[in-house]
């Protein structure tokens, strides 16, 4: 079972302060499953006598079957920032579907699920409270997904030619900069742009339009992070915006604060 350990989490924020204070680890699916999905995570905290801490991420385009005690679910993308607050000490398992690859699974369109969380229970017919239970009996991460990869595997759909089309554009979304609008990828990859936009809203949840600016956003925060400051024009002009001005909406309408306003809470986060 591979597994990453302690590794940096595109899309944290406060990436910093969240390595002082969780600990994340992720593991890879065996090879029936790692056609759907990207890998499992595990979030561990011990804030015993230590102020709550509020962790926030800028998810990717993916849902996730998050199991914590009395309180598993399925979450959907969420379009804004994601926020979790944590307390005492606790630990929460994840299934990282690959965008698209829950579709298959839940044979719905995806979009129903975007900024919302449903019960597991709405999705299998196994009962959870007992496969919950199970898990968290075991204390180490490989007997956990034993448990989990048996469930799984019994309900395994076929696979969907779509799922890896898309995981492609993604990827290219994700890693070239240059790659500032959806038309680019629709001719890129020779799709129609209503096809395209179709195709995104029922297997991922979210226009590719919304994919693109995710991932900017991401690295921009990422960058602001490592350098302390914020080259407006150079950052501007590397994402594709227009002007200054369209940067900073877009940031403050996905982070929740100005460029200079998440800047502040880095430092205060030291």
């Amino acid at each position: 079972m591979a597994k990453e350990k302690g590794i940096p989490t595109r899309g944290v924020l406060r990436q910093t302060k969240a390595n002082l204070t969780t600990e994340h680890n992720r593991f890879f699916a065996n090879t029936k499953l790692d056609y759907f999905i990207e890998h499992y995570w595990t979030v561990s905290w011990d804030l015993t006598g230590k102020e709550p801490y509020l962790a926030e991420t800028l998810p990717y385009p993916s849902v996730h079957i998050v199991f914590e005690k009395g309180n598993s679910k399925i979450f959907g993308v969420t379009k804004g920032r994601f926020s979790t607050l944590l307390e005492g000490k606790g630990s929460v398992f994840g299934i990282k579907f690959r965008p698209g690859g829950f579709y298959p699974f839940f044979q719905k369109n995806i979009s129903i699920l975007t900024d919302k969380t449903i019960p597991i229970s709405e999705f299998t017919k196994e009962n959870i409270l007992s496969l919950e239970k199970t898990i968290f009996q075991k204390e180490d991460e490989e007997s956990r997904i034993n448990i989990i990869e048996t469930w799984l595997e019994k309900i395994l759909p076929e696979r969907d030619p779509k799922i890896p089309l898309i995981n492609t554009m993604i990827d290219k979304m994700k890693e070239d900069r240059t790659i500032q609008s959806v038309d680019q990828i629709s001719k890129l990859f020779s799709i129609n742009l209503r096809s395209l936009q179709r195709l995104f809203r029922e297997y991922v949840g979210v226009s590719p339009k919304w994919v693109i600016q995710r991932f900017r956003i991401q690295e921009v925060a990422e960058r602001m992070e490592k350098e302390k400051t914020i080259p407006y024009a150079e950052m501007a002009l590397e994402l594709g915006y227009y002007d200054q001005a369209h940067f900073i909406k877009d940031f403050k309408n996905t982070i929740g604060l100005s460029p200079e306003e998440y800047l502040k809470t880095i430092f205060e986060s030291k």
